[in-house]
C-alpha cells in the first residue's frame, strides 16, 4: 500500500500539473477526520481555487476528472467524493488495502525502515553525575535517549550513543568529602556534618568499602580501595568508580546501551577546554573585564555576554560543553541530539554561540536539544517523593523493581518529553485495558496464541490470496498498518516517541476490534489463510513498535 500511496501522489502531481502548470501547491494527502470519508483527503483544489480564479468546488471537479483518467486511480480507486468547499475525499478499493499485508510479512522486521542516508549521528544522554544512583528523571532521559536513536535507525542514520560523565568539579569534591565523612563515623544530622554534603545510604556502603579496601569494576576502570581514611584523592576516585559501577547496573536493568563513555575531566587533562577557548579568543569573540574572561555571546543571539573564566581562573560550566561539542564534530557527527533537563534550558543559546564563535564550520543550531520535565511518583494514591537508597528521590531502580522495564519504558514514553509525567505505579501493574503497555503487549499475545492454535509457518502467508480481506474491520486494521511508515518518519523528525506510543494503542484497538467482529481460524481454508496473515502482519508491526521503544513483545501473557 505504501508505494499504492507513492503512485497515487505522483498521479495527483500530474493531475495539478496539467490543471494548473504554473501552480506551486504540493501533491500530499491528509487522513480524513471521519473514517467514513474516505481513505485519503486532498485539498489542493481549494489551494489552487485563487490562482485559477474559479470556485473551489469547480476546481474539484476538474481535479476528480483528471485523477479519475489516471492509469494509478483506475486501478486502485473505487470512487472520489467532493465535500464542503472543495475536498477530495479518496476510497480505495480493498486490493490496495491488502497490499500492505504483503508488504509487511515480506519486509518483516525491516517494515517501516528507510535506506542507509551514509550518515552519522550522535545522540548524548543520560550524562549523570557519578554522585548518586540515577532517579526517575534519568529513567525518563534514558527511555527517550534510547527510543530516539531507535528511530532515527528506522530512518537511516548511523547512530552513535554517548553518555557525557561530569566527573570534575565542585560535585565530585563534595561526593569525596561525604563518604570521607561516612568513614569517619558521621552521619547525616550529626554536628559537624555539612548540608551541602550527600545523605543517602549508598554513601555509608561506599565507606564501608572503601574501608574494606574493595575493588570496583566500571565500564573502563578497575579501583582498588587503599582503605585509608586520609586518603581523599583516593576517595574520591573509589567513590566515581563505584557510583560509575552502579549507574552501570541501573542501565543494564532498563536495557539501555551506549557506545561509548566521555570523561568531563578528559577535555582538561587533554587540553581541549584550553584550545576551545585559545580559538575563540583568536577569532576575537572575547573581551576581559573586571578580572574575567567573558564571550561576545549577544553577537550570536543570547540576551547577554557570559563569564568563560572567573577572575579565580576556573571555567564556568558551559566552557567544557563548547570543547565537548567542538569534538563531536572533529569526529564526523554531522547531526547531534543532547536529551537534557529543562533546567538545562539556560545554556542552550552560550553553548551555540560558543561553537559559532569557535570558527570551526559547525553550522547554526548545532547541536539539537530535547529537554524534558520530571517525573512524579504514585504509589497507594500517595506520592513517593524519597527512597532509602538515595536519600532524597525515587530511583530508577525502584521504579523497576515495583513494575518493570517494560512498563517503566512505555510509561516514560507516552507523554511529550516537555510535559510533566505523574508515573502511576498501581496502573503499571495492572492487567487490564486501562494499562497501556499491557494492552499493547496483550494484542501481540493474542495474535501469537491465535498463530500457535493454527500452528502452520507464517512465512507462507505472505503469498496467500487477500480478497477475502474485504469487511470493513479488516479494512481499518490494513489502514492501520499501513500508517506505521510515514508515523516514524514524523516521530523521528519530531523527536516524539510518545507518537508511537499513541499509534500502538490505536493499532492495538483496531486489532482487538477486528478480533472481537471476524473468528479467525474458520473452516473456509482460503479465508481462514487471509485472515491469519493480516493478524500475523499486525503482530509483526507491534513488534517492530514496541522494538524502537525498548519493550519487549511477549508471545504469552
Amino acid at each position: 500500500m505504501l508505494k499504492i500511496k507513492q503512485e497515487l501522489q505522483e498521479a495527483l502531481g500530474q493531475a495539478l500539473r496539467e490543471l494548473a502548470p504554473d501552480a506551486t501547491v504540493r501533491a500530499m494527502f491528509e487522513s480524513p477526520k471521519v473514517a467514513a470519508h474516505g481513505d485519503f483527503a486532498s485539498t489542493a483544489a481549494m489551494q489552487l481555487a485563487k490562482p485559477l480564479k474559479l470556485n473551489p468546488r469547480q476546481v474539484a471537479e476538474r481535479l476528480r476528472a483528471l485523477l479519475l483518467a489516471q492509469p494509478a486511480y483506475a486501478r486502485w480507486v473505487s470512487d472520489i467524493d467532493i465535500a464542503g468547499p472543495g475536498f477530495l475525499n479518496i476510497r480505495l478499493l480493498p486490493a490496495a488495502k491488502q497490499e500492505v499485508v504483503r508488504e509487511v510479512l515480506q519486509a518483516g522486521d525491516a517494515f517501516g525502515h528507510q535506506p542507509s542516508r551514509g550518515e552519522r549521528m550522535m545522540v548524548e544522554f543520560v550524562s549523570a553525575n557519578p554522585t548518586g544512583p540515577l532517579h526517575v528523571g534519568h529513567g525518563r532521559q534514558a527511555a527517550l535517549g534510547d527510543a530516539i536513536c531507535n528511530l532515527h535507525a528506522t530512518q537511516g542514520w548511523e547512530v552513535y550513543r554517548e553518555f557525557y560523565y561530569n566527573d570534575a568539579g565542585v560535585q565530585i569534591a563534595t561526593l569525596a568529602q561525604s563518604t570521607q565523612l561516612r568513614a569517619r563515623g558521621l552521619k547525616p544530622g550529626d554536628e559537624g556534618w555539612p548540608e551541602a554534603a550527600y545523605n543517602g545510604d549508598y554513601i555509608a556502603d561506599i565507606a564501608a568499602d572503601f574501608l574494606a579496601g574493595k575493588t570496583v569494576h566500571a565500564d573502563d576502570r578497575s579501583t582498588t580501595a587503599s582503605g585509608d581514611i586520609e586518603d581523599l584523592d583516593g576517595i574520591r576516585a573509589f567513590a566515581v568508580a563505584y557510583l560509575r559501577r552502579e549507574q552501570d547496573l541501573d542501565l543494564q536493568a532498563f536495557a539501555v546501551r551506549f557506545d561509548n563513555y566521555y570523561l568531563e575531566s578528559s577535555l582538561y587533562t587533554s587540553g581541549k577546554v584550553d584550545a576551545a577557548v585559545a580559538r575563540l579568543q583568536a577569532a576575537g569573540k572575547t573581551f576581559e573585564q573586571d578580572g574575567a574572561l567573558w564571550l561576545r555571546s549577544t553577537a550570536y543571539g543570547d540576551d547577554k555576554d557570559r563569564v568563560m573564566r572567573k577572575s579565580d581562573g576556573t571555567y564556568t560550566y558551559f566552557v567544557p560543553d563548547v570543547a565537548y561539542h567542538i569534538t563531536k564534530w572533529e569526529r564526523g557527527f554531522t547531526r547531534v541530539v543532547n536529551i537534557q533537563g529543562t533546567d538545562h534550558h539556560g545554556t542552550i543559546a552560550r553553548v551555540r554561540a560558543g561553537l559559532q564563535a569557535a570558527g570551526v564550520g559547525i553550522p547554526p543550531g548545532y547541536p539539537d536539544y530535547v529537554l524534558h520535565t520530571m517525573v512524579r511518583v504514585m504509589r497507594g494514591g500517595t506520592e513517593v517523593k524519597i527512597s532509602k537508597r538515595s536519600g532524597s528521590y525515587v530511583t530508577l531502580r525502584d521504579l523497576i523493581e515495583w513494575t518493570s522495564k517494560d512498563a517503566v519504558r512505555f510509561f516514560l514514553l507516552s507523554r511529550k518529553p516537555d510535559t510533566e509525567y505523574v508515573f502511576d505505579v498501581d496502573l503499571a501493574l495492572a492487567k487490564n485495558n486501562d494499562n497501556p503497555v499491557y494492552y499493547v503487549q496483550y494484542a501481540h499475545a493474542r495474535i501469537c496464541s491465535v498463530l500457535a492454535g493454527w500452528g502452520g509457518d507464517v512465512a507462507e502467508l505472505a503469498g496467500v490470496p487477500l480478497d477475502a480481506l474485504a469487511s470493513p474491520p479488516a479494512q481499518a486494521l490494513m489502514l492501520a498498518l499501513a500508517k506505521y511508515p510515514e508515523m516514524l518518519t514524523a516521530a523521528a523528525q519530531d523527536f516524539a516517541p510518545h507518537d508511537v506510543t499513541f499509534y500502538l494503542r490505536d493499532l492495538a484497538a483496531a486489532y482487538h476490534s477486528y478480533y472481537d467482529a471476524e473468528r479467525i481460524l474458520v473452516d473456509d481454508a482460503p479465508v481462514r489463510l487471509a485472515r491469519l496473515a493480516l493478524v500475523a502482519a499486525t503482530a509483526q508491526v507491534l513488534r517492530n513498535g514496541l522494538a524502537v521503544l525498548g519493550v519487549d513483545a511477549p508471545r504469552k501473557m
